[in-house]
């Protein structure tokens, strides 16, 4: 078809890059909304769990620890599935614009609360965040889509990274607006720490701090809402989904700036075709697309299992390996001020660069290869810090550090921006998103495996070190030995994932073809490995 012919073959120009930061900042907002809780959880402890008669400041219990960690996880499974779905329905354009509104409202909701107990604030709390984690769901597969539906075929790979790469970002923002919030706190009240002052050590004005951290959120998402509205449907939704070629003809005309010609004959004949008309459930889908996938729901489900506990409980490792002192040797906000520290460090240093290097390398050295490697270095390095993790903690936090920082260059320049690219580019037209939102869902369940299983084998084999309130769990070592076997698995599965470097996206799914039986071979045989 002549218009995504024309789409395909693109110089790379200005439209590709409005469409990147439009895209990406809305997952720079995902990013931040999601982890900016981890800079808050220790603060949200001290300030409505603290008995000033115990040597340690408060913790959240378990229970709220873990609903307020994992319930943005769970609406985001939720709102990946519902949006994915929507978003091929309705188009992507007019859910996008839902999915944002939701987010700013969220995101300003999640910082008042009702009531001042700490049930009424945690309640609320746990309530917004599931609302904003819904919006964020919706960001994941219409992102990508439109991402992938607006590239030319050479550089498609980098393109949806580069929207993925924002999340680096988002995450280093988040630590960026904390160091900034809780040094100008530190300035105005010079607080004892809570060993020599257990009362003295927090003021009730810290609880703006929290407060203005997470509604900073809403500021990236509210900024990009006009250019978001006045983006065109993708040709290729209003082409072979709708099935309106003038239409397509005409958005992408004024997008590319050079004429291009409705060939609805040709349209219908593609629409018409056979090979068009299976659905999701169908055996003809389990035929072409079953196995990929299967391939990328299990590789994502995995790698989101190692990534979340990974990025969610760094201040606890961080903690574990004296990094951060004690929690009796602080007050509250200067707490705050050493997490976030930390986390933006390991961010600047490894999170970031993996995300960039990936841009760099996909249309190179393929998706397959990124992801086959990334599984493999971070399967690696998990044994690399298990095995030998008592040596680690006792005499060289340093070099724990690092490794620990080459997981996350490697989970980033490798599986965890690839499960993202592929499942946008190799799935019909007519249920990309679904499949995406379907993908990206298997991979959230993973990120609620992790956060909350985690939370739970991570805590210390022997009884009188386990954290207030927790039953014992595996230790830290067995926990990153776990790690690594899930890891191990993510590189087998990869082995279902197609190659989809340099193809044009209605070859990737079938759709331009017509429907001899070699057809249906070639959908099928999309696949890196003889299956």
């Amino acid at each position: 078809l002549g218009v995504l012919n024309a789409l395909d073959v693109a110089k790379t120009q200005w439209y590709h890059f409005t469409a990147i930061v439009i895209a990406g900042m809305g997952f720079f907002t995902d990013a931040y909304d999601l982890f900016c809780i981890s800079l808050v959880t220790k603060l949200l402890g001290r300030l409505y769990y603290t008995d000033i008669t115990n040597p340690k400041p408060g913790v959240l219990p378990p229970n709220v620890q873990a609903a307020v960690t994992g319930v943005a996880l769970c609406g985001t499974l939720a709102g990946q599935l519902f949006f994915g779905w929507l978003g091929d329905k309705l188009g992507r354009k007019r859910v996008y614009g839902l999915t944002l509104m939701l987010m700013v409202l969220c995101s300003i909701a999640s910082g008042l609360s009702f009531g001042d107990t700490p049930k009424g604030v945690m309640a609320t709390l746990c309530f917004f965040r599931f609302w904003l984690g819904f919006g964020i769901g919706g960001d994941y597969p219409l992102s990508a889509t439109i991402m992938s539906e607006y590239a030319n075929k050479k550089t498609r790979g980098s393109f949806i990274a580069a929207v993925f790469a924002m999340q680096g970002f988002g995450i280093m923002a988040g630590g960026i607006v904390a160091l900034i919030v809780s040094s100008a706190y530190d300035h105005k009240y010079d607080l004892p720490s809570y060993k020599d002052n257990p009362a003295g050590s927090k003021v009730d004005s810290l609880d703006y701090v929290w407060r203005i951290i997470l509604m900073f959120g809403a500021v990236p998402a509210a900024l990009t809402y006009y250019w978001r509205m006045k983006m065109p449907e993708t040709a290729r939704y209003t082409a072979l989904v709708a099935k309106n070629a003038k239409q397509a003809a005409s958005d992408m005309s004024k997008v590319l700036q050079v004429e291009v010609e409705a060939e609805e004959d040709k349209l219908q004949h593609m629409v018409e075709s056979e090979n068009q008309k299976y659905g999701l459930f169908s055996k003809e889908f389990a035929k072409r697309h079953g196995l990929h996938l299967v391939g990328t729901t299990v590789t994502w489900f995995l790698l989101d299992i190692a990534f979340y506990s990974q990025n969610l409980f760094q201040k606890d490792i961080f903690t574990a390996i004296g990094w951060i002192p004690p929690a009796q040797d602080m007050n509250a906000i200067h707490e705050v001020y050493r997490i976030a520290r930390a986390q933006t460090l390991i961010a600047l240093c490894s999170t970031v660069p993996g995300y960039w290097f990936t841009v760099a390398f996909i249309d190179i050295m393929g998706r397959f290869a990124i992801q086959l490697m990334g599984f493999f270095f971070m399967t690696v390095f998990m044994f690399a810090l298990a095995i030998p993790y008592n040596h680690w903690k006792n005499h060289n936090n340093i070099g724990f550090v690092v490794m620990y920082s080459f997981t996350f260059f490697f989970s980033n320049f490798g599986p965890n921006a690839t499960t993202f690219v592929v499942p946008a580019e190799i799935f019909p037209a007519r249920l990309r998103s679904t499949c995406h939102g379907i993908s990206a869902a298997a991979g959230k369940a993973g990120a609620i495996v992790g956060a909350f299983g985690f939370l739970y084998a991570a805590q210390s084999t022997n009884p009188d070190k386990v954290d207030h309130g927790y039953p014992t769990g595996i230790g830290v070592k067995n926990s990153l030995i776990v790690l690594g076997v899930i890891n191990f698995f993510g590189m087998v599965f990869t082995l279902l994932v197609p190659e989809s470097k340099g193809k044009s996206l209605e070859e990737l799914s079938g759709e331009n073809e017509d429907d001899g039986a070699e057809a249906i071979e070639m959908a099928g045989s999309a696949r890196t490995v003889p299956v």
